[in-house]
């Protein structure tokens, strides 16, 4: 019986290569065809590929739009900036134009690293507490138990990529953080550490779990400035708004304790459009320049009542340091207009004043910045001051060609003194202030070093502004100094004293917020929170610079100007000092 084919052999059949082989005319059909759909579905995927580059590209543009553009009213007319955008991260190994440095990549990994160490350290022995004790390994609260170096430590988390542990410390900031605490605190420390490290991470990542945060603590120091000059207390209790100075100071409020508070709550009255933020700081601006010196050097000591200074040292170290820093940076953070022309007048005068009190050593010529009790100077310059020479050079731009680099010499004769605090020591780490003798150069005092940050401060800086490597020689020296005589099995400590090498206990948040952040950022392109766009507040977090209209001390100045009672005095003085700056 004869077998008939099935229709299953026959459709197999066109799957078998020897059915083309055998007519040519269907094998070059079947290429022809091969070749169609394979570029079909090419072309298909190159422009699938071509329209997500183009919408990444759109997003990025309707990003940029919305940040430049974005200024909204609110209903009082005040300015608020919408700056719930997260940061776009740099990435180092992808950037245009960029070809690593492979010492500034060694040495920037290394500066992470100790972040990392530090940081675990914290979490594991310390979590939740304001700071860690190494030798011990527990966690003490310096601050009232309010996280400070888990906030002072969020932006830089950020910064150097360490997405893990900053979303844990995210989580607890959202779910644990309580300022509701009978504490007496700090308004100096709890603005510069906790708002301004909120606010900065509120900048970077764009979570408002942050920026509800740092209005939450600010409320709570905001009855401080409740006094009749406007000059704040320095002290207040966080649960019941109770607010007083310290005993020590005879009733007095300090210099830097009360003018600096100015970036922060700027920026929080722009971030939620509630100008009573900003209107509290720029008071305090405007009380003091009432009684401005013409030499724009102020005592440390300020009576909250009169608004008035007390007969006491002047000083661009402890207590009056951050003072003239904001009066810098608060112009920067206005976008140098108009609007905030006072602050930058009244830092010029206090330049001036800064000039007064420069002196050089004998043999070696170094420049210090001396201090002034009434008409007599003393030989004596804190650690704290060598922040000055970051902001000089920060500030030399805004003068014209000669000034700008007489401002920057300045700077860099001063930034070479304080890398010398470090390296006229045994152990290459700074003491806390150092004494200027005739014929003898420097001599340490104090003779703690507790992991400050404002020599490599300075250095960031003028690395930044002038481009010379040798400033991050300079800091990378003063690094190794920390690993070698700081670095613990359980964090870093500060040493007890810089000749001997005895270390202390006590790991401050400020090493994690500013010496580490600096210390990284002087190792990364400039490109790395760019100072055309952001502003370090004096704890080095950094806050975005935005555009700032109406509510303003210059504004407010010009108000203040028409009144006849104070106008005159107020003019008169600006006339002679400023001229037609």
């Amino acid at each position: 019986m004869a077998r008939t084919r099935s229709s299953s052999s026959i459709r197999w059949r066109y799957l078998n290569p020897a059915y083309y082989l055998k007519r040519p005319k269907r094998l070059a059909l079947l290429f022809m065809a091969f070749v169609f759909v394979s570029f079909f579905v090419w072309d298909r995927q190159t422009l699938v590929r071509e329209h997500e580059e183009e919408l990444s590209k759109l997003k990025e543009e309707i990003e940029r739009l919305q940040n430049g553009l974005g200024e909204l009213k609110n209903e009082d007319g005040f300015s608020v900036k919408n700056t719930n955008t997260p940061t776009k991260r740099i990435d180092l190994t992808k950037m245009d134009g960029y070809t690593p440095d492979p010492i500034e990549t060694q040495r920037r990994e290394k500066v992470k690293d100790a972040m990392v160490h530090a940081w675990s350290s914290y979490e594991k022995y310390a979590w939740g507490h304001d700071e860690l004790q190494p030798q011990s390994k527990n966690g003490v609260d310096s601050f009232g138990g309010l996280g400070a170096t888990l906030i002072d430590s969020l932006d830089t988390l950020y910064i150097m990529g360490l997405d893990d542990e900053f979303q844990r410390a995210r989580d607890w900031v959202a779910n644990t953080l309580d300022f509701n605490k009978n504490y007496d605190a700090s308004v100096f420390e709890t603005t510069i550490r906790v708002v301004g490290g909120l606010l900065s991470a509120y900048d970077l990542s764009g979570d408002n779990v942050f920026l509800e945060k740092a209005k939450d603590i600010a409320d709570r120091l905001l009855p401080a400035w409740n006094t009749p000059s406007g000059i704040p207390y320095n002290i207040i209790n966080l649960a019941h708004g109770n607010a007083h100075n310290p005993g020590w100071t005879g009733g007095d409020s300090i210099l830097a304790d009360s003018g600096t508070e100015q970036l922060e709550f700027i920026a929080l009255s722009q971030r939620t459009g509630d100008s009573k933020y900003q209107q509290k700081v720029e008071n305090v601006i405007l009380e003091l320049n009432k009684t401005f010196p013409a030499d724009g050097l102020l005592p440390i000591y300020i009576n909250p009542h009169r608004g008035t200074t007390s007969h006491s040292t002047i000083t661009f170290g402890a207590m009056g340091d951050s003072f003239y820093e904001y009066l810098l940076k608060v112009w920067i953070q206005g976008n140098k207009t108009e609007e905030v022309k006072l602050y930058r007048e009244m830092w010029e005068t206090s330049m001036k004043g800064l000039l007064s009190l420069v002196r050089k050593t004998a043999p070696s010529s170094f420049t210090y910045i001396s201090e002034k009790i009434g008409n007599s100077l003393i030989d004596k310059m804190d650690e704290l001051a060598c922040f000055a020479p970051g902001m000089i050079a920060l500030g030399s731009s805004g003068y014209g060609p000669t000034e700008s680099t007489k401002f920057l010499n300045l700077a860099e004769e001063l930034a070479w003194t304080c890398y010398n605090f470090y390296q006229s020591t045994p152990t290459k780490l700074a003491g806390e202030n150092y004494f200027f003798h005739s014929g003898q150069d420097m001599t340490v005092g104090t003779s703690w070093n507790i992991l400050r940050p404002e020599t490599v401060e300075s250095l960031f800086y003028l690395w930044r502004l002038t481009g010379n490597k040798t400033y991050q020689d300079w800091g990378w020296n003063i690094f190794q100094a920390f690993e070698k005589n700081s670095r613990v099995e359980a964090g870093y400590v500060g040493l007890k004293d810089v000749n001997t090498g005895v270390k202390d206990n006590m790991m401050q948040s400020f090493f994690l917020a500013e010496t580490l952040k600096y210390l990284y950022l002087l190792f990364s392109p400039p490109s790395v929170i760019s100072l055309d766009e952001w502003v370090f507040n004096t704890e080095a977090h950094p806050i975005k610079i935005v555009p700032r209209l109406g509510l303003g001390a210059s504004s407010n100045y010009k108000q203040h100007k028409q009144q006849p009672s104070m106008g005159n005095r107020v003019r008169g003085r600006r006339e002679g000092r400023f001229g037609g700056n």
